[in-house]
């Protein structure tokens, strides 16, 4: 009996120390970094504390804080380029369509145009904006929380690192938008991550718009029930896009608006047809035409075509835009 105890305290004692060591590893040689006990402390905003309850209409929030999501947090964002890794290449290919409706509720993207993209960057005013339905139609992660002037964090894309030959260059296209997520990006990813001013924002929302890639604001229960990021997403990296248009994944929503073409501009070059990540548009019998139930209202075509052609119009039919100017 003596032997096995030993036995048991030993194996104990080794676990402890390997978990250990991995948390100072993760804490780059600290015992704990500002930015994580930050992110460790809960805190109210105005409306949690003129609120004794959170209300909600429609569904209820289904995130509940925990030690299990507490590491996933912090293991997602540790690691973030690891964790898109295994959910693109191993978790996401294997998923039953009852596991792809969880990953996309839980973790999800809004369509941006270039514009609203834009208006999040140059934010003049705070917002605390709960449980946007309307705008975010998930059971959960669908809260809009952001301090003016917004805080900003460039940092590695994650989608694209997962690629082989490490995917579309630049790779430093991902941006935290505000909350603790841009401070402990800065302290545990040195290397990959620099905090911007709103210039350099804007200048990279547009260098990628005239890439065509999709301005994409991401949304995880895990990170405060909150919008955390926008990202800038290509087709042939974007994990997002490729479960939506690969597997059938609802993780994306419409920005709210839909293309719409000016057949007396369009020139049928075919340019927008490949330049549109979500099969919306197509050429037939001699015009360019435009599947409205796929297109996601991004407005890559819009700015690959040179012809002036294409405008974006709102569609009533599909969630509202992510308009930070009319929220607060």
């Amino acid at each position: 009996m003596t032997t096995v105890v030993i036995g048991i305290v030993i194996v104990i004692a080794i676990l402890v120390l390997a978990l250990g060591a991995l948390w100072i590893f993760g804490e780059r040689g600290h015992l704990i970094l500002p930015s994580t006990l930050a992110a460790m402390r809960p805190r109210k905003s105005k409306a949690d504390r003129t609120t004794p309850k959170r209300q909600y209409s429609g569904t209820r929030s289904q995130y509940k804080p925990s030690l299990l999501n507490a590491i996933n947090a912090y293991v997602y964002s540790r690691w973030t380029n690891q964790y898109i890794n295994v959910l693109i290449n191993w978790i996401f290919p294997r998923l039953d369509e009852r596991g792809r409706e969880h990953w996309a509720n839980a973790y999800h993207a809004k369509v941006l145009t270039t514009e609203l993209a834009a208006e999040v960057i140059t934010l003049d005013h705070d917002v605390d904006a709960r449980n946007q339905e309307h705008i975010v139609p998930y059971p959960r992660a669908r809260d809009i929380i952001l301090k003016s002037p917004v805080n900003i964090t460039l940092y590695e894309c994650a989608c694209r690192h997962a690629r082989p030959n490490g995917g579309c260059k630049p790779t430093n296209v991902c941006m935290t938008i505000g909350g603790a997520t841009t401070d402990f990006q800065l302290d545990h990813n040195p290397h990959s991550s620099r905090r911007v001013t709103q210039q350099e924002a804007l200048d990279v929302l547009r260098a990628e718009h005239e890439r065509g890639h999709v301005h994409t604001a991401w949304f995880k229960d895990i990170l405060g029930d909150r919008m955390y990021a926008i990202c800038n997403c290509c087709k042939c990296c974007c994990g997002g896009i490729e479960a939506m248009i690969k597997y059938g994944a609802g993780n994306m929503v419409s920005s709210g608006y839909v293309a719409s073409i000016d057949e007396s501009n369009c020139t049928v070059c075919g340019v927008c047809v490949d330049a549109c990540p979500f099969d919306a548009l197509s050429m037939k019998t001699g015009a360019t035409r435009i599947d409205s139930a796929k297109c996601m209202g991004c407005g890559v075509c819009q700015g690959q075509c040179q012809f002036e052609a294409i405008a974006l119009v709102r569609d009533e039919t599909k969630p509202a835009p992510l308009d930070v100017r009319v929220l607060a």
